[in-house]
C-alpha cells in the first residue's frame, strides 16, 4: 500500500499571492501562517495597512496606560475573518504571561491585551506586527490552493516581515525564494 503524501509543514512559512488571485484582499499579499493543522489553517496579512489607525488610537481604545514614547506602531488588516479582532506577530524575545503561541524558530503569535500593556511599558517585543482580523481555510483547503497554484511558499526572515516597507514585502518576499515578480504574469500570452 503507497503511503499519502506526508502534510506540508506551513507553520512559519509566508504565503505569496500569485498575481492573478481573484479575491482583491489577498492580491499582493504576503501572509504569515500562525497555525496549520487537519483543522485548516491561520495566518495574518503582513503588507497591508489600516489606512489612518496607528497602535495609539487602539490603546486609546482599549483604555491602555501609554507611556509618552509608546511606539505608534501601524495597524495591519491581517485578514477578512474577525476583523474586529487583534493579533501581535513578533519575535521569539517575547512571551505573554497569558498566551504567545511559537510560530516558528523566529516568531511568535499573542493575541491576549497583555502584550499591547506589555508594548505601552516598553515591555513588549523588540519587534511587532500588529493586525486585525486574520486569514483562515477550512481543513484542506488552503493545501488545494497551493496545490492550483493560488500560492506560492517562502522562508521569510524577520527582516522583510519587521522592516521592509509595505510596498516592497511581496517582491522581497519572491526574491527571497529567487523568483523576480517580473517573470509572474496575470495573464497568459502567446508566442
Amino acid at each position: 500500500m503507497i503511503s499519502p503524501d506526508p502534510p506540508i509543514e506551513l507553520v512559519g512559512k509566508c504565503l505569496i499571492s500569485m498575481p492573478d488571485i481573484p479575491d482583491p484582499r489577498f492580491q499582493s499579499s504576503v501572509i504569515f501562517i500562525c497555525a496549520h493543522s487537519a483543522e485548516g489553517a491561520m495566518g495574518l496579512i503582513v503588507n497591508k495597512r489600516v489606512q489612518d489607525v496607528e497602535l495609539g488610537d487602539l490603546m486609546d481604545q482599549l483604555s491602555i496606560p501609554k507611556g509618552d514614547t509608546s511606539p505608534d506602531l501601524p495597524i495591519y488588516f491581517g485578514g477578512p475573518v474577525e476583523h474586529g479582532r487583534g493579533f501581535v506577530l513578533h519575535g521569539a524575545d517575547y512571551k505573554s504571561e497569558l498566551s504567545t503561541m511559537k510560530t516558528g524558530l523566529q516568531f511568535a503569535m499573542t493575541a491576549t491585551i497583555d502584550i499591547l500593556e506589555d508594548i505601552g511599558a516598553h515591555k513588549g517585543p523588540e519587534r511587532a506586527l500588529i493586525a486585525l482580523g486574520y486569514a483562515g481555510w477550512g481543513p484542506g483547503q488552503l493545501e488545494q490552493e497551493i496545490a492550483a497554484n493560488g500560492w506560492l511558499l517562502a522562508d521569510v526572515g524577520p527582516d522583510i516581515i519587521f522592516d521592509t516597507p509595505d510596498s516592497q514585502k511581496w517582491s522581497a518576499s519572491l526574491g527571497a525564494i529567487g523568483i523576480d515578480p517580473a517573470i509572474l504574469s496575470s495573464s497568459g500570452g502567446s508566442a
